[in-house]
């Protein structure tokens, strides 16, 4: 059965908002200041808090800043299921909605329920959480590394590289992009495995279902591992990554695409420009 869902009874649930913003942003408190002010003006519940202080309890999460920035929330928010909306204050902004100066026009859409929820699938490494990536690299001197890729206990390949990325769909469009790997659409349950400047003409990306466990030998020595590029632990040996429990849920207006987002932002499939 199909329970439909009006926009106005998506306006009343939505009682309480929080604003988190990045104080080291140029604009960030500028930013916040009009949103606060459009919320309150349309009589919403509305708390502000930085990043640094990320507080539970809310029905939507306006975040102000960048991609890491929307990412830190994401991970925090995402056992409270709580959908994150950006406004990019960043360079790329791809997980963000909006600039600054479509504040207005974004909260209207919002109260008025124009909007959707994505689930996006994180990964997991013991108690870590990430929403883009898992970055494995040496902890010592940055060398060239052997790496042995298992799958479900299974032997894959070894890869001679500076490091192993691990990244879900939503990661596919950074760090793992620039280091080659293909971009995968943000609703396939599936992992990209992507080797740093591997060491070898035959090392390519593998895309894996989001069911297996991906194990990475290192031998005996201590490596590091980045989540999203933020959080850092250290391992011996080996790691196991996985697919989380917890997805992130991202609020993103009715009217996104991801391909309109990729030509957009990151000028896919456009032709060079003619120069005389």
């Amino acid at each position: 059965m199909i329970i439909k869902i009006s926009r106005d009874i998506i306006t009343f649930m939505l009682k309480d908002f929080a604003i988190c913003y990045n104080h080291k942003m140029e604009l960030s408190s500028e930013i916040k200041d009009i949103l606060e002010k459009s919320l309150k003006n349309r009589k919403r519940r509305v708390d502000v808090f930085d990043i640094d202080n990320l507080k539970p309890g809310y029905d939507f999460i306006f975040v102000i800043g960048g991609d890491g920035t929307i990412l830190k929330a994401c991970r925090f928010y995402t056992k409270f299921q709580t959908p994150v909306f950006g406004v990019n204050l960043g360079r790329l902004g791809f997980l963000a909605q909006a600039s600054g100066d479509e504040i207005e026009t974004c909260v209207e859409k919002i109260l008025e329920g124009r909007y959707k929820t994505e689930s996006r699938i994180m990964l997991k490494s013991g108690e870590n959480t990430a929403l883009n990536d898992f970055v494995v690299k040496d902890n010592s001197t940055g060398r060239t590394s052997r790496f042995s890729l298992k799958i479900n206990g299974k032997a894959v390949c070894d890869y001679l590289a500076d490091g192993i990325i691990v990244a879900t769909p939503t990661g596919s469009t950074a760090y793992g992009l620039s280091a080659g790997g293909p971009v995968l659409t943000p609703g396939l349950n599936a992992f990209v495995i992507v080797p740093i400047c591997p060491h070898t003409l035959t090392a390519r990306p593998l895309v894996v279902p989001d069911s297996g466990k991906i194990t990475i030998c290192t031998g005996n020595e201590e490596y590091v591992v980045f989540a999203d590029g933020q959080e850092c632990f250290e391992f011996k040996s080996e790691i196991t990554i996985e697919k989380s429990e917890y997805s992130a849920k991202l609020a993103l207006l009715e009217d996104t695409e991801f391909y309109s987002i990729l030509r957009s932002k990151l000028h896919w499939g456009t032709s060079p420009i003619e120069t005389c």
